[in-house]
């Protein structure tokens, strides 16, 4: 690519689940080789998957580039205003009750992106997206569940690690999961 690929966000719906199962299944299969070997990754994945609550809730976002009648979605991700940290709709142990604003940390909840686009930006992008609009809803403190690939971007984006849990996937693999929160 010679020149630089305009993108632009918009609140995800429905109609884009299809298209965000399929971008997160390609970043979740590429993404995390550099960082974590094939059995960790299948193990990461049963933590991983699209939430329902963030695209019924208007928190979650999509990056497209190209023309509007050719839109190719490059990366997705969000915010959530509930007490859930991180999974998808499958995922055990949700807790879906509202945040305070005033008490409780809003979260970053379900970033990806298509490994033929990385490093160009995106994450930082999802990640203003989410702060602002947490910030807007009268949030103080976003968290997120980090996993081993993603802390570089948390860590340089001002994030801050203060729990790691572990789980064991079905395989009998570790699953790693980086409490991080920053102010907002």
């Amino acid at each position: 690519m010679t020149e630089k690929a305009a993108f632009r966000s918009r609140i995800a719906t429905e109609e884009d689940i299809p298209a965000i199962i399929d971008l997160m299944r390609a970043s979740i299969a590429e993404n995390m080789k550099a960082f974590l070997s094939d059995a960790e990754i299948v193990a990461a994945q049963e933590t991983m998957g699209v939430d329902r609550s963030l695209i019924a809730d208007r928190t979650y976002f999509v990056i497209e580039t190209g023309p509007a009648d050719e839109a190719v979605m490059v990366a997705c991700g969000g915010w959530g205003k509930r007490r859930t940290l991180f999974g998808g709709d499958h995922t055990v142990g949700r807790d879906d009750s509202l945040s305070d604003p005033a008490t409780e940390a809003a979260r970053i909840r379900a970033m990806y992106t298509h490994p033929a686009w990385t490093r160009r930006g995106l994450g930082s992008m999802l990640l203003d997206l989410g702060e602002g609009a947490a910030r807007e809803a009268g949030f103080h403190m976003i968290e997120l569940g980090s996993t081993v690939p993603g802390l570089p971007l948390y860590e340089a984006r001002g994030y801050v690690a203060f729990h790691t849990e572990h789980q064991t996937g079905a395989n009998g693999e570790k699953s790693t999961i980086i409490h991080m929160r920053k102010p907002l």
